[in-house]
């Protein structure tokens, strides 16, 4: 039998592309060399490369995602295993290109990730299924800030965001009035387009759902305990939470969380990974976002909730990869 060669696509433009290889080596890791070649391609802002023996890097040809080896031989990838954080992998970019050359790819279709990587976005269209998610103000950069009807609306304590932004970069809470214009020009450093929300007092969980063997299914609900005010980038990557897997709460509230997961995942029309982040309150699960490429390193949540729900990483991976060998060129 013919094995399918995988490139694992790592990297990315944004901060995040540090986690992103993390992601990818445990990918690479996991795929079943019996039945895939696998390789890597590390995709940067400045260069797109093919990893090869020795850590040699081999130019990707851009006209057909193809590499020129040195014994003049091209490699060309049945499928790519995206596992890129934030820009280009997670919003649409990379998979509208590929579309473009007839690449096959794992994960959702260019729509669904642009879709998502717009928070404002997403849950205008979510809500259209009943599912709740904070009030909010959206606002453009060098549009006029109303800091009383902004506050009056939304109360303090209150959140400032980019609205396109992954890993919890420029996100402020602001308590007092007086801060709300300092946080707003924190956000508009990530993005030109920002969301003030108005705070929600609960639990934070966040949760895996993925389409494994025609089924969609619930990775797992952790509770995201914060050892600092709220979620951000350091307490994502750096440990300054508490996961919790599953998370300390009843059955009807699990049942709540997993069903509202599946229908915004059914919904949006995704596929492959995602996993979105809520706040329950009085036990209603309340959406902030979904992440189409959410980290996959050891020490990353999907990969934790899949190991709880006893699928092997490899079989996790390889569902991905078979999916795609079948989606239509």
């Amino acid at each position: 039998m013919n094995k399918k060669s995988v490139a694992v696509v790592m990297g990315g433009y944004s901060d995040e592309y540090v986690v992103s290889l993390k992601s990818g080596q445990l990918i690479y890791d996991s795929l079943d060399r019996n039945l895939y070649d696998v390789y890597k391609v590390v995709v940067l802002k400045n260069e797109w490369y093919f990893l090869g023996e020795n850590d040699k890097k081999y130019p990707i040809n851009r006209g057909d995602f193809s590499v020129s080896l040195d014994n003049g031989e091209t490699l060309k990838f049945d499928v790519c295993f995206n596992i890129i954080h934030g820009t280009p992998g997670e919003n649409g970019i990379l998979q509208a290109y590929w579309d473009a050359i007839g690449q096959k790819y794992t994960g959702c279709d260019f729509y669904q990730s642009a879709l998502t990587f717009n928070k404002k976005d997403t849950l205008a269209v979510l809500s259209k299924y009943g599912i709740p998610s904070a009030k909010s103000i959206y606002l453009r950069k060098g549009e006029y800030i109303d800091v009383d009807k902004i506050v009056e609306e939304l109360n303090l304590p209150l959140f400032v965001k980019p609205n396109q932004s992954g890993s919890s970069l420029g996100i402020s809470k602001v308590k007092e009035k007086s801060e709300l214009i300092a946080a707003t020009e924190i956000a508009f450093k990530e993005d030109d387009e920002i969301l003030i929300e108005s705070f929600l007092n609960g639990m934070e969980v966040s949760v895996g759902v993925i389409d494994f063997k025609g089924e969609t299914i619930v990775l797992g609900i952790t509770e995201i305990v914060p050892t600092k005010e709220f979620f951000d980038y350091e307490a994502k990557y750096e440990g300054a939470s508490e996961e919790i897997t599953p998370a300390r709460i009843d059955e009807e509230t699990t049942k709540r969380v997993e069903e509202i997961a599946k229908r915004a995942y059914n919904s949006l029309g995704m596929s492959g990974f995602s996993r979105s982040e809520y706040i329950l309150m009085d036990g209603i699960p309340y959406m902030l976002e979904m992440n189409t490429n959410p980290g996959f390193s050891p020490a990353s949540i999907l990969p934790q909730q899949a190991r709880h729900y006893g699928i092997s990483i490899m079989d996790l991976c390889g569902n991905e990869v078979e999916k795609a060998l079948n989606k239509r060129k």
